[in-house]
């Protein structure tokens, strides 16, 4: 449930900051830099933080729950009906909150290579679903960077709109790719037993779920749609 909760606040202080993230993204994007660097510092030692910080950034950084949080506000926007007000409000800074999203999740990334890279080199055998899950953080590691960059407004008026829009649709395979790689790290613990993993796999299997069964609606409505009158697609635009 601690997801549910980290993912409600984090759309409500999107939903309310809107007008500020989108006057001055890059503030926002050094606060996440700033942020994920102090993590580490203290994750290795080199800078003290009290047990309350550190608690709260274990939560937030090294288990990837914010980064997750904004990812999946990310696609619920794009999932959302065209003519919807929470889309039509929060759309305009979706790619800043993707930006600031693969900024923050990189504080995971580095929290569970020192992790986990020394314990699978010294280890003659590694858990399958680990070894599944490892695989597919390099797969997302390689999205993240293309889909990171990519979603900077300075790179993206360099791009051709019809390679920019195939680069984005990668995505799709992104947010897939990242509900995998929660399972795979979750599904030993809730096999052994673990309530809190458990509880996890079925939260996280909700979310994914909820997402897929509303962009394919909001697809299917708009192939009806341009089936019905063609003219529409122009009218719309790219998916997104």
């Amino acid at each position: 449930m601690t997801f549910l909760v980290v993912l409600a606040c984090t759309a409500a202080v999107v939903f309310l900051l809107k007008p500020a993230i989108k006057k001055a993204p890059a503030a926002w994007y050094v606060s996440a830099g700033i942020l994920m660097v102090l993590y580490v510092a203290g994750l290795q030692g080199w800078l003290p933080l009290p047990a309350p910080v550190r608690s709260a950034l274990f939560l937030l950084l090294q288990k990837g729950t914010l980064a997750v949080a904004l990812f999946a506000v990310v696609m619920f926007i794009g999932a959302l009906p065209r003519d919807s007000g929470p889309r039509k409000h929060l759309m305009p800074i979706r790619a800043e909150l993707s930006v600031i999203a693969c900024i923050l999740v990189c504080g995971h990334i580095v929290a569970y290579c020192l992790s986990y890279v020394p314990r699978v080199m010294g280890a003659g055998s590694v858990n399958p679903f680990v070894a599944v899950g490892l695989a597919v953080a390099a797969a997302i590691t390689v999205l993240l960077v293309v889909l990171g960059v990519t979603s900077f407004n300075s790179v993206k008026a360099r791009m051709s709109k019809q390679i920019w829009v195939k680069v984005q649709k990668w995505a799709y395979v992104f947010f897939g790719l990242t509900y995998v790689h929660v399972l795979a790290m979750l599904l030993p613990s809730a096999l052994g037993g673990g309530a809190a993993a458990v509880q996890s796999v079925a939260v996280y299997t909700v979310v994914f779920c909820a997402y897929a069964v509303l962009r394919v609606a909001r697809a299917k409505r708009e192939s009806e749609g341009c089936i019905k009158d063609p003219r529409s697609q122009a009218r719309q635009g790219t998916a997104s």
